[in-house]
C-alpha cells in the first residue's frame, strides 16, 4: 500500500476514481433500470456532461499552475483530457448505436436538423486529433506544430458548451429556460481561457510573486537561540 501511494498522487487517484466510478455507476443504474423514465436520453445528457466537465477540469490546470504555481496540475492536464474525449466517445455511441441504432440515413437527417448537432459532431471531430497526439511521442514528431495544434482546445471548448447549452430546454442567450448549468459551464471556461492569454497569464503570475514577496515580508523570522 506504501508503494501504491508512492506511485500515485492524492490528484492522480481522485482523478482516475472521479472518471471510472462516473461511468461504473451509470452502467450499473442504466442495467437495473435505475435511470429516468428515457434511459437511453439520461445516458446520453450525463455522459455529454461528464465529458464536458473532465474537459473544463484540464482547461483548469494551466491557470492553477499560473496562481499557484501547482506543478503537478500541469502533469495531470493529459489524463484530465484524455477521460475527457473517453466521455465523448461513448456519447456518441450511445447516440449512434443505442439512440438512433446505427441507422445511418435518420442519423444524417437528424445532424441537419438539429444545429446543435452539428456543433457536437464538430467539437467531437476536432477533438480527435487533440487525444491522439497527446502523447509524448507526438510532441517530438511534431515539434512546435503540436503546441499549435493544441491550442485548437480554445476553439473546441466553447463549442462545446454551446452544444451543450443549445440541447437544452430553454434560450441560452435569452436566460431562459434551464440554462442555469450550461451558464456556469460557459462563464468557467470564458474565465479559464482568459487566463491562458499570454499577457494575462504573465500579469497574473507577476502579480502572485508580488503577493507571496510582500508575505514573506511580513512572516517574522525566528530569532536564533544563543
Amino acid at each position: 500500500m506504501k508503494n501504491f501511494f508512492k506511485r500515485y498522487t492524492p490528484l492522480q487517484i481522485a482523478i482516475h476514481v472521479y472518471a471510472w466510478s462516473a461511468l461504473v455507476i451509470l452502467v450499473f443504474q442504466f442495467f437495473t433500470n435505475n435511470l429516468t423514465a428515457n434511459p437511453i436520453q439520461a445516458l446520453e445528457q450525463r455522459t455529454g456532461r461528464h465529458a464536458i466537465t473532465l474537459l473544463v477540469l484540464s482547461l483548469a490546470c494551466t491557470p492553477l499552475h499560473t496562481l499557484f504555481h501547482w506543478t503537478e496540475a500541469l502533469k495531470r492536464r493529459r489524463t484530465l483530457g484524455l477521460y475527457a474525449f473517453m466521455y465523448a466517445v461513448v456519447h456518441v455511441l450511445i447516440f449512434l448505436h443505442l439512440d438512433y441504432g446505427l441507422a445511418w440515413s435518420l442519423i444524417t437527417q437528424t445532424i441537419f436538423e438539429k444545429p446543435f448537432i452539428i456543433i457536437g459532431v464538430i467539437s467531437f471531430l476536432l477533438l480527435i486529433p487533440l487525444a491522439w497526439t497527446s502523447f509524448d511521442i507526438w510532441k517530438k514528431r511534431l515539434g512546435r506544430n503540436w503546441k499549435r495544434l493544441h491550442q485548437m482546445v480554445y476553439i473546441i471548448a466553447p463549442l462545446v458548451v454551446l452544444h451543450y447549452a443549445w440541447s437544452k430546454k430553454g434560450s441560452f442567450f435569452a436566460l431562459q429556460g434551464e440554462i442555469v448549468r450550461p451558464l456556469i459551464y460557459g462563464l468557467v471556461v470564458l474565465l479559464f481561457l482568459i487566463l491562458r492569454i499570454p499577457p494575462v497569464r504573465r500579469a497574473v503570475a507577476s502579480l502572485r510573486d508580488r503577493i507571496l514577496a510582500h508575505l514573506r515580508k511580513r512572516t517574522p523570522h525566528p530569532t536564533p537561540s544563543l
